[in-house]
Order: C-alpha cells, then sequence, then structure tokens
C-alpha cells in the first residue's frame, strides 16, 4: 500500500486579501515541491465536495447554512478580521472536507496505509458554531467524527503541530471522552487558548505549549515527556493530524524554529502510534505554513515520512 495525495484545483480559488499570509501560492509551492521523484509512488486523487450533513458531523446546520449565505457572488467579504470569503471560497471548504472524509475512506478500506490532504482553506480554528483564524469547517474534527459514524471506529486522536493552538478543535472536542486532542503550540500566540491546564471534561485535551524561540529540542522533548505517554495510553483506533507547517524557522507569523527533520521525526513518532493499535490509519490534513520556502520543505519530509521514501 501507499500514501494518497489529495488535493484539488479548487483551492486556488479561495482567494484573501491582497497580503494575507493564507493565499492559493501555498498550494503551488506544495503542488512543485510534490511533483518530484521521490513522489512518484503517491497515489493521487481530487477531493469531492462534501455535503452539508458531512460539515454538520462537527457543526450545527445553521453554521454551514450561515457560511454558505456569506459566500459572496463577486468581490470579498470579511467574516472577521483575518478571515475572508471570496467566490470561490465556499467549494474550496466543501471539498476540504470532502477529500479529507474520503481520504478515511480510502485508509478504513485498506486501499492505502495513510493520507495527507493538501488543501485549503485550513480549519483548526473554526470552532462548533464560529468561523475564524483563516478557517470556515473544521476538517479535523469531521474527520474525527466520520470515521467513527460511518465506519465504526470508537477511539480517535488529533494530533496538532501547527504553531497555533486549534481552539477550534478544543472546543468541538471538550466534552467527548472518546476523542483526544493533543496540540504542541507556541504562547502567548493567537488565538490565546492551549493552557496546560485546558484538559477537557475527560482529561482527554493534552496541550504542550512551546515558548518564542524554542526549537527542535524543546518541541521533540514536549512530545517525549507529554503527548506522546498520553496518545499510548488512549489507544486511538484512528490518527488525525492537522498538519501546520508554521512553526518552521521560517515563518513570519510566528517564533519557533522548527525544522524540516522535526516534521519527519515527529511525523514518525505519530506513525508508530498509530502502529500500535490503528493498523497504521493516518489521515494528515493542511493547517498553516505561510513561507514558501519553509512550507514547502517541510511538506515533503512530511510526506515522505508517510510514504516511507
Amino acid at each position: 500500500m501507499t500514501t494518497l495525495l489529495v488535493t484539488h484545483s479548487a483551492g486556488l480559488n479561495h482567494l484573501t486579501p491582497a497580503g494575507h499570509p493564507e493565499r492559493p501560492d501555498r498550494l503551488r509551492a506544495i503542488d512543485r515541491v510534490l511533483e518530484a521523484e521521490r513522489f512518484h509512488l503517491l497515489a493521487r486523487e481530487q477531493a469531492p465536495m462534501a455535503s452539508l450533513e458531512t460539515v454538520m458531523l462537527a457543526h450545527p446546520r445553521d453554521h454551514g447554512e450561515a457560511i454558505r449565505n456569506a459566500n459572496p457572488r463577486e468581490g470579498m467579504v470579511r467574516i472577521d478580521a483575518d478571515t475572508s470569503m471570496s467566490p470561490g471560497t465556499f467549494e474550496a471548504a466543501l471539498r476540504a472536507v470532502g477529500g479529507a472524509t474520503m481520504a478515511a475512506d480510502e485508509v478504513m478500506a485498506g486501499k492505502v496505509k495513510n493520507a495527507f490532504c493538501a488543501l485549503r482553506p485550513p480549519g483548526h480554528h473554526a470552532e462548533r458554531r464560529r468561523a475564524m483564524g483563516f478557517c470556515f469547517f473544521n476538517t479535523a474534527a469531521i474527520v474525527a467524527r466520520h470515521v467513527q459514524n460511518s465506519h465504526g471506529v470508537e477511539r480517535v486522536a488529533i494530533v496538532d503541530f501547527d504553531v497555533h493552538h486549534g481552539n477550534g478543535t478544543q472546543d468541538i472536542f471538550w466534552s467527548d471522552d472518546s476523542v483526544m486532542y493533543c496540540s504542541t503550540h507556541e504562547m502567548p500566540l493567537y488565538p490565546g487558548t492551549g493552557a496546560v491546564g485546558e484538559r477537557g471534561d475527560h482529561g482527554t485535551i493534552v496541550n504542550a505549549p512551546l515558548r518564542a524561540g524554542d526549537g527542535g529540542e524543546r518541541f521533540r522533548e514536549a512530545f517525549e515527556t507529554v503527548i506522546l505517554p498520553r496518545l499510548n495510553a488512549f489507544g486511538a483506533d484512528f490518527v488525525v493530524i492537522s498538519a501546520g507547517f508554521d512553526a518552521h524557522v521560517r515563518d513570519p507569523l510566528a517564533n519557533l524554529n522548527l525544522r524540516e527533520a522535526d516534521y519527519a521525526w515527529v511525523t514518525e513518532r505519530l506513525m508508530e502510534v498509530a502502529a500500535e493499535r490503528a493498523g497504521g490509519r493516518i489521515v494528515s490534513v493542511l493547517e498553516g505554513g505561510y513561507d514558501l520556502q519553509g512550507l514547502a520543505g517541510s511538506v515533503a519530509a512530511h510526506v515522505g515520512t508517510l510514504m516511507g521514501v
């Protein structure tokens, strides 16, 4: 079995204001780096559009309808100071969800061993009833609910190494003992959540915040001493990765100093966790990463490790 790459050109049609860091060129940079010879064995699929019913696995119907109704026919509209919609945004958001849930289906069916979804907009800041932080629908949360509802998976782990805390994912699963959410992130930093003491109603929220200036050594220590022991004790049947690459030393939006080797290392560790009980089943979804060179190199390290090349 190989690794599946899911993408779609609709992601290029989600336009953001000039100078906005979450821009279509992010997908172009990923497309270019994954055309290299070492990635020729990737299985490649186009992302289908999800239905609003799929979105409703993690959001109420009125949230999905509000995003649909806010989508402009022309120009741009602002949802908040950071989050804008263009005419192509709603389709791109539905394909981000549809691509990730399709990837989960392929992994669960044993057609591929794992998957990476190079789709935008990102999702981990989207709370149950609120779009924010460049995000409209929480793709990682929807994937977790999808494998539970459609495939009978009991326990799902979502692991988030984006430099910003996934407040939306934490919000959605705060009271759910069947989903563990683990995050490393810089703190203090947007969105202001993610303290160690935020543990959820059942202790299944695991935050391991880092400080500005921390690099690979502290990042690896946080995983080895905090996150990996909790994941191993939880015993997930499926692993979702919120794969943000904005903790890279080159990234303009934060102050951590990770490098490509750190992303390869954490991917390998999470593959070991997935192999223990989940049959190696992993779906990784793109979150942040805003320096194009840092993003491309980090995605190559992540995907290459998923492939074992």
